[in-house]
């Protein structure tokens, strides 16, 4: 039987290094994992009086719904992605929308109305929008007004507002006209090097369905990330933000306006929700309430870490502050003329 001998170091090799080299091989992700295990073992006592803190439980609840509200939808988004990306073909696109980029913008916005999901669906379905070259413009349209006016979030703010029917109206129309003018806005204002193209993996010679599973696996791991660090960020703010600041804040109709749409922001809920979360802030006017619903599903923490992570930083450091202003402005002046 043949012995095989260790090569010895070649010359001006140090001999310790290669030592250190094979001992942090050895240094593998199952042991990390271990002793990981191990220490969260021994500090058993410390963690569980951390977790049971108020602080830590209104944040694990708050983070608990975010992900249960938004999960589904965000599945949803994926599907649509995918099934956009593989069995629709660009052609499509081209004969259903208006060649001229300023009038296909609010026929999106207004295509917005048919898809049954909120704002985490509609990042990956605008995405591969995008990657089917459809005008970015139209893509951000409905990116913006399918979370707010499709079918499934009007009724539950019927539902939630049966003493107020004009609610299901005005966020209809104020929606749809936010989605509209930031995507004539970006149409207009919008740099090529501000839109990352979203990424997408190759699936060339697989067939439908293996490229169609490729596709969901693909989506589910980037944007799901995404996601997760939004409703962290969405919970960590809730639980520190005292809840006394909402009661002084409806005292004066303009803090009142501001506060809820910047409440929506931190808050992360899913359009299928903030009707009924926007119909218990009963000591707030109904303007006010309605710039928290249209907010909501355009700009909050999930959704701009969703943007960044589909479209690029750049663009969602731009996009964002604009859409909220606009919302803002939008809501008060529809408020004004409906409810």
């Amino acid at each position: 039987m043949a012995i095989t001998k260790a090569a010895p170091p070649q010359a001006g090799e140090d001999p310790g290094r290669s030592g250190r080299d094979a001992e942090a091989r050895r240094l593998s992700s199952p042991l990390v994992l271990t002793l990981l295990l191990v220490l969260g073992v021994l500090a058993q006592d410390p963690i569980r009086g951390a977790l049971g803190a108020p602080v830590m439980q209104s944040w694990m609840t708050v983070f608990v719904a975010v992900m249960v509200q938004a999960l589904p939808f965000l599945v949803l988004g994926v599907l649509l992605s995918a099934a956009i990306a593989v069995f629709v073909p660009p052609s499509f696109f081209a004969r259903a929308l208006p060649k001229r980029p300023a009038l296909a913008v609010p026929v999106a916005g207004a295509a917005g109305a048919v898809l049954p999901g909120c704002e985490c669906a509609s990042v990956p379905v605008a995405g591969a929008l995008v990657r089917r070259g459809v005008t970015p413009a139209a893509a951000l349209a409905f990116l913006l007004s399918a979370p707010a006016i499709n079918p499934i979030v009007l009724t539950a703010t019927a539902v939630a507002f049966p003493g107020n029917p004009e609610m299901v109206l005005a966020r209809f129309v104020a929606s749809l006209l936010v989605a509209c003018a930031m995507g004539w806005l970006w149409q207009r204002l919008g740099r090529a090097d501000w839109l990352r193209p979203p990424a997408r993996a190759s699936y060339d010679g697989q067939g439908k369905g293996a490229a169609f599973w490729g596709s969901v696996r693909h989506d589910v791991m980037h944007a799901g990330g995404f996601l997760v660090v939004g409703a962290m960020a969405a919970a960590t703010l809730k639980a520190v933000v005292p809840e006394g600041w909402l009661r002084t804040a409806a005292e004066n109709p303009v803090v009142s306006v501001l506060a809820l749409a910047i409440l929506a922001v931190l808050l992360s809920i899913c359009s299928e929700a903030d009707a009924f979360v926007a119909a218990s802030l009963s000591q707030f006017s109904l303007t006010a309430r309605l710039a928290f619903l249209v907010v909501g599903p355009m700009v909050d923490l999930k959704l701009f870490a969703m943007q960044a992570g589909t479209f690029g930083r750049g663009f969602a450091v731009r996009f964002a502050p604009a859409t909220f202003v606009l919302a803002v402005a939008v809501s008060v002046l529809t408020g004004a003329v409906l409810l």
